[in-house]
């Protein structure tokens, strides 16, 4: 059975938008201000080489498929070639270069859900901040893996916003890496 993993890169006050530098957000590229270490540098290796799959947003999903086919490496390698999900209500005919993407255009809980049941290992969702939301509010997240930067940006999309009910985590892994960035595991709390 697969596991949802949320996967982060956020500012102290919860910022997520646009870490990398790709979009027009006024501290775009913010993450590469702060090294992550050899630690934080292998956490995210580690983590991509662990994943079934990629569960992604139109948004986020465009990002990726414009920035990642030029790419080389072990960590391009395995992005460019697992398979990808996209849920989407617009999104028609995506294209990512030697891969296969799926879009997912029904209900969220059940699709998701199915998806679990399909796949074995890590479904990790990176950015998509709306499908995020909605995942949580699904009770679907099985872990969310916080990469949280030192520094307070002051505006942009937050990680967590409304919805619908207070959830309850519970600290699984924590450590400190690079310049003083931390990563914090969770996975939901017993109800």
């Amino acid at each position: 059975m697969g596991k949802i993993v949320v996967t982060e890169f956020v500012s102290l006050d919860g910022v997520m938008e646009d870490p990398g530098g790709s979009e027009d957000f006024k501290y775009g590229g913010w993450s590469f201000e702060y090294s992550r270490g050899d630690d934080g540098d292998k956490f995210k290796l580690d983590e991509a080489m662990d994943s079934e799959a990629l569960l992604l947003g139109r948004k986020t999903f465009e990002g990726f498929a414009d920035a990642w086919p030029s790419r080389d490496g072990e960590f391009a390698d395995k992005f460019n070639n697992m398979p990808k999900y996209v849920v989407s209500s617009t999104l028609k005919d995506p294209e990512w270069s030697n891969t296969t993407v799926t879009v997912i255009d029904g209900d969220l809980g059940e699709e998701v859900s199915k998806l679990k049941q399909e796949l074995d290992g890590d479904i990790v969702v990176h950015g998509s901040a709306q499908l995020v939301q909605g995942l949580l509010d699904e009770g679907l997240v099985d872990e969310l893996r916080l990469m949280v930067f030192p520094v307070v940006l002051g505006s942009g999309k937050r990680l967590f916003g409304e919805t619908s009910d207070k959830h309850g985590l519970r600290l699984t892994d924590s450590k400190v890496v690079g310049d003083g960035v931390s990563i914090l595991v969770y996975e939901p709390a017993a109800a």
